[in-house]
């Protein structure tokens, strides 16, 4: 297993963390744990030291869970990482009481890396309204927590902002080699990297989508190495940043996990060679966009209460990565029926805002045909 240096802590976790949202399920929706456990204690046998979970995963039942399962090792073997549900909390007391919540269902009585969960620009607002850091402060200094850090979700101006507004420990930010220009991006690993902030990385795969792409662009991969896995590709761009210290996967079965630890066992950064090739698949996948939508939402709102750049989103991440059984059920779960293409009643204010000059009516029919078609 491969280890990182976070100089500024004295710390080297492993460069591969266990990311715990996504842990195989029961019919029920609920964990399945004899796996769950079999793929945890298969990655901490394996060298992993980084676990990395939070308050929501998996319904509130994740922090439970890998508090049960990390019982059975010594508490200096392992990094956990937990974060704080800026959502959840509206006073102090209600930061108190949530941080003592997640002691005890983690059974620990302190936090290695504890983050700020999923800045916005509103939520950091909320922070330094309430006094979050201060506490956060506090809760170091009785050796509850560790290190402070925040995950990301938001623009590069914010990300830039929040980075620069305190001595942080760490970041997490999604990065990735299709997710260069989005969110904290490149820009971003950029000022991390200058400020001496070390990175956490999540959705290094993307979701998944950088796992299984579609058979002409994975073919680029493997006319290069036959044996390495779509996935290992991903990580390997990411891990090529120095100052990537651990990249986050969240694993959801057991030969996933395998196949992760056979990426990090003896960590090979990319070639020029191989970045080239990389970013050869990056461009071919962008290419293949149905329509140039930036997700401005200058369209907005449809009068008829379409959510345009939803609808497009989706079709769009569809034609790029070749799955449409999954753009189907994100289709269908993330956009309400009154929110999708086919309320679409062509009076044009839409095209009239957008800056790209979009043919929105004529691509919002396009939508609705594509996603009646796909299984």
């Amino acid at each position: 297993m491969e280890y990182r240096s976070m100089d500024k802590l004295g710390v080297k976790p492993s460069m591969l963390g266990f990311g715990c949202m996504r842990f195989p399920q029961k019919e029920d929706g609920s964990i399945d744990e004899v796996e769950s456990e079999k793929m945890l204690d298969k990655a901490i046998e394996a060298g992993v030291t980084y676990i990395d979970t939070a308050y929501p995963y998996h319904n509130g039942e994740s922090e439970p869970f890998v508090g049960r399962v990390l019982k059975k090792y010594k508490r200096d073997s392992f990094y956990l990482a937990t974060k704080l549900p800026i959502w959840k909390v509206e006073t102090m007391e209600d930061v108190k009481a949530t941080f003592e919540e997640q002691l005890n269902r983690l059974q620990v009585d302190y936090v290695d890396f504890y983050l700020l969960h999923a800045l916005s620009k509103e939520r950091w607002e909320k922070i330094l309204k309430l006094g979050v850091l201060d506490f956060c402060k506090e809760m170091k200094e009785q050796g509850k927590l560790k290190y402070i850090g925040f995950s990301f979700h938001d623009s590069y101006e914010v990300f830039e902002e929040i980075l620069t507004s305190w001595d942080w420990d760490f970041c997490q930010i999604q990065y990735n080699y299709m997710d260069t220009e989005h969110q904290a991006g490149d820009r971003g690993y950029a000022l991390a990297e200058k400020l001496g902030v070390p990175m956490v990385i999540m959705e290094p795969i993307k979701g998944g989508s950088l796992a299984v792409l579609p058979e002409d662009i994975a073919a680029m991969y493997k006319e290069a190495d036959q044996e390495a896995s779509i996935s290992s590709w991903a990580l390997r761009w990411v891990g090529t940043h120095s100052n990537v210290k651990v990249i986050l996967s969240g694993m959801s079965t057991y030969s996933q996990v395998l196949d992760n630890l056979k990426t990090f066992e003896t960590f090979k950064p990319l070639n020029q060679e191989e970045q080239a090739l990389v970013e050869k698949v990056a461009a071919t996948i962008r290419s293949r966009v149905k329509n140039g939508c930036t997700g401005c939402r200058y369209c907005m709102p449809c009068p008829f209460g379409i959510d345009i750049p939803k609808n497009f989103a989706i079709w769009n991440q569809e034609a790029m990565y070749g799955n449409p059984a999954a753009a189907k059920r994100k289709y269908e779960r993330e956009l309400a029926e009154s929110a999708r293409a086919d309320q679409c009643r062509k009076c044009g204010a839409c095209e009239k805002e957008c800056p790209q000059a979009i043919s929105i009516r004529e691509d919002l029919v396009r939508v609705k045909e594509d996603f009646a078609k796909m299984q």
